[in-house]
């Protein structure tokens, strides 16, 4: 008799993955958006420019002017699952962690040498530590893939004009900024697979999503429900219907959180770490190193 999906399950301890590289959850489809990216004419001269022109510094400084840096006197039960995951994970250094007063539900991970993660102050309020380990193992996952660096011209260039980046006057942003959208979206399906080592069970990471979708509490949201609803939209019939799912994403920086509770059902969860692990794996700099910017 198997146990029904929309019941939590006991607490587990979890395998730390020793010395897991990035690539063994790494999605097909981000490698491809990736690679399509860094052909663009004038992508590489906008990363020179905004890592050259803003720096490090103002990075930090334009992302955590209203946050909390999280740490064993503030917001410690957070801090006690950031140290569960990364020790899950075995990432060190550790990157620094803030809560942000926002009660749209999400996160994100930025920054250039240094890459930071922000949880915004409504997912602690929406989600259980193990779906916040999820979370947590996904915006690491970024960290850990090199993707902080991107993700933050995406933002900076979706969030403030030329009058404000006078110095990438001159630059064709409209294919760089759709191409950046596109692989942001794809590069969330490896994350999303991070997230679910992270935390190590499937029901987890899929009630994550669930709540991400609707917001609400589980006693009023039905998860085996819910991958039904995925299965639809995945396999939604004729040419039209996946023209209007490309017209929902075009402006979008997440695939919808019901494909990648799909994903995720699909993706297997495998922890035997010499399934994954890579011997030289550097333990630095990796975000750098892995986009060829420095």
């Amino acid at each position: 008799m198997t146990e029904p999906t929309n019941t939590l399950p006991a607490a587990r301890p979890r395998k730390v993955l020793t010395q897991i590289a990035a690539v063994s959850w790494e999605h097909p489809a981000d490698r491809a958006a990736l690679q399509s990216l860094r052909s663009i004419p004038g992508f590489d001269q906008v990363v020179k420019k905004i890592y050259g022109f803003i720096g490090e510094r103002g990075i930090r400084l334009l992302f955590q002017a209203d946050a909390v840096r999280v740490g064993p006197r503030q917001f410690p039960r957070l801090n006690e699952l950031y140290t569960d995951v990364l020790t899950t994970m075995d990432w060190d250094p550790r990157p620094d962690l803030f809560v942000s007063q926002t009660p749209f539900v999400n996160a994100g991970a930025y920054g250039m040498d240094q890459p930071f993660i922000v949880i915004n102050s409504g997912a602690l309020k929406l989600l259980d530590d193990d779906e916040m380990r999820t979370l947590l193992g996904h915006e690491l996952g970024h960290v850990m893939s090199g993707h902080a660096l991107y993700v933050t011209i995406l933002i900076l260039i979706l969030n403030f004009s030329f009058s404000t980046l006078p110095f990438l006057a001159g630059i064709a942003l409209l294919p760089i900024r759709i191409a950046l959208l596109e692989w942001f979206r794809k590069s969330e399906l490896s994350s999303d697979r991070a997230g679910l080592l992270a935390v190590q069970d499937p029901h987890a990471a899929m009630r994550m999503h669930l709540k991400m979708a609707g917001g609400g509490d589980m006693k009023q949201m039905n998860l085996d429900e819910f991958l039904v609803q995925a299965k639809e939209y995945e396999e939604s019939g004729g040419a039209l219907d996946r023209i209007f799912q490309i017209l929902n994403t075009l402006e979008r920086t997440h695939p919808f959180s019901r494909r990648a509770a799909a994903l995720d059902r699909r993706w297997p969860l495998r922890t035997h770490p010499e399934r994954r692990v890579h011997a030289a794996r550097p333990r630095r700099r990796q975000s750098a190193d892995r986009q060829g910017h420095r």
